[in-house]
């Protein structure tokens, strides 16, 4: 089994100063793990953020080159752990080997994404506009731009996801590839698993030469304060509640410095279903719906938590359908105890609120959660009433039928910000819904057709995010490569010599980037 010691991890070395010890647990049965950890004392997260302020500079001024060869070298060591791993991570979360197997490479080609995108050279946004000395009235200035790392990043790990999101998941990934050293506070439902992650993370920066502190580990609950409030702390990245995520953003604006947070809370992801889709596949939407709903057991962050269907014959049978195949769903283990009695305070919550009913779901009983679906009134949305706002985390879902297209825009209107809305159309659907798109645009960072939002693809063009609540900044993503942008900011340089200018910047474009010169995109040297 892997050697798991409980340490902190500090500028590259174990700290277990702190006489506090936190228990790994076995996610299916409760019982104890034979693993303890030493919660950080305030002085070790002090430490920790401060290693990463030393690391800063030089690891900033590393080529890109350098930082995707310790991208890559990361993503090596992640492929190397071994079956051992992959059993230690099922006890400590109840996930099947198969679904950590898939993450694993997940994460592993997270960071070997970045690396790729470091090579390309588009994160640098390289602009510049030549002097004009001769201009009149007044000369231009030579002015030249491009991004760099904002400095140490802290990145919360995510309950849900015991490698993709969390110790080298996207947030520690995207930093890393900006430039940015980092500092995790692993979740408290898998340390065990981020040790033996950041064990792997700190084999791969000693073996590329990178500076002691690029990366930087800590356990504990309410350490996050002292670490989000730590002046050489510059952003945070956050997967998690709506509650812990706002308490973090409260945090990080009332420091004398504000730093931004980027934080993915809370999203109930609607399906629309239009008519003449029911009326083709209605039986088959029914069954694909309820695979989505029930997937690891809904713990996932694009779950659909709202289906939103317009009365009809149609839409009847296919109630029926779904509550028939949402009533035979077996219970499944969650997380852990915290997520599954969450999951219970959430269905009571639906369960006393006047204007819904239980349509499908045994009573909760025992350690697993069982599948539950509501039918709520269009009332309760059109209005924007608390209740059908809030996600529950884990296999549910609620129903709201509406009278007409009519009323099917009024509902949506009372929608707060989402990460997903989805679209299940016929083209016969599609012919007059520009502007129900429009409407979806406003509410959601992706958008989906004939496709169930239970799975987020790694690449370029992938956006997960959305207005709030869904995250506390719309303007970016935590999947895909754009997710580095969070952790980048631009600097302007005026009139400065060729040889003070980044390489991104220099006449000679000795990176053989795109470069935006004078309003033309060319990879040319000046």
């Amino acid at each position: 089994m892997p050697d798991i010691r409980g340490h902190n991890y500090i500028a590259g070395e174990r700290s277990a100063t702190g006489s506090t010890i936190l228990q790994s647990l076995d996610a299916s049965t409760g019982e104890a793990l034979p693993y303890g950890f030493h919660q950080a004392t305030e002085d070790e997260v002090n430490a920790a953020a401060e290693a990463a302020a030393a690391a800063y500079p030089v690891y900033r001024a590393l080529s890109a080159d350098a930082r995707a060869t310790f991208l890559e070298a990361i993503a090596d060591e992640l492929d190397a752990l071994d079956e051992d791993f992959v059993a230690l991570v099922c006890r400590e979360t109840a996930l099947p080997a198969g679904r950590i197997q898939g993450e694993r490479g997940r994460t592993s080609g997270q960071m070997r994404l970045f690396a790729t995108v470091l090579r390309r050279g588009d994160f640098y946004g390289a602009r510049i506009d030549r002097g004009q000395p001769e201009r009149r009235p007044l000369p231009r200035p030579d002015l030249r731009q491009c991004r760099m790392g904002l400095g140490p990043v802290a990145v919360f790990g995510a309950s849900n996801f015991p490698l993709a999101f969390s110790t080298a998941g996207g947030d520690t990934a995207a930093a890393l590839a900006a430039g940015c050293p980092v500092v995790f506070k692993a979740h408290s439902g898998h340390m065990a698993t981020a040790e033996c992650v950041a064990d792997a993370v700190i084999r791969a920066a000693q073996k590329t030469g990178m500076p002691t502190g690029v990366f930087n580990m800590i356990y504990g609950a309410g350490v996050g304060e002292w670490l989000v409030k730590h002046p050489a702390i510059q952003a945070v990245g956050f997967t998690g509640s709506l509650r812990g995520g706002r308490a973090l953003c409260d945090m990080a604006a009332a420091r004398p410095q504000p730093i931004p947070v980027f934080a993915e809370m809370s999203s109930i992801n609607p399906v629309l279903l239009m008519p003449e889709a029911l009326r083709q596949r209605g039986d088959l939407i029914a069954n694909e719906l309820t695979a989505s709903v029930v997937l690891g057991c809904g713990q996932f962050c694009t779950n659909p938590g709202l289906v939103i269907g317009i009365c009809s014959p149609e839409f009847t049978r296919f109630l029926d359908k779904l509550a028939g195949f949402m009533a035979d769903q077996p219970p499944q283990t969650m997380l852990n105890a915290g997520t599954l009695e969450s999951y219970r305070k959430g269905l009571a919550h639906l369960r006393d609120q006047p204007g819904i009913t239980l349509l499908a779901g045994r009573e909760q009983q025992g350690n697993q959660a069982q599948p539950q679906l509501f039918k709520a009134d269009a009332r309760l949305l059109i209005e924007g009433e608390e209740v059908l706002q809030e996600e529950v985390f884990g296999p549910t879902s609620v129903v709201v039928e509406v009278a007409d297209r009519a009323e099917l825009i009024r509902a949506l209107q009372g929608l707060r910000g989402q990460l997903t809305a989805t679209l299940i159309a016929e083209a016969a659907d599609l012919a007059d819904s520009a502007d129900l798109v429009a409407l979806l645009e406003q509410k959601a960072g992706r958008l989906l057709l004939n496709g169930y939002p239970t799975g987020v693809e790694v690449c370029d063009a992938m956006v997960h995010g959305g207005p709030y609540p869904a995250t506390s900044d719309p303007r970016g993503t935590s999947v895909g490569t754009l997710a580095i942008d969070r952790f980048l900011r631009p600097v302007c340089y005026q009139n400065f010599p060729d040889a003070l200018l980044p390489d991104a910047l220099k006449n000679a474009n000795p990176l053989g980037i795109n470069r935006l010169v004078d309003g033309e995109t060319t990879r040319s040297a000046l």
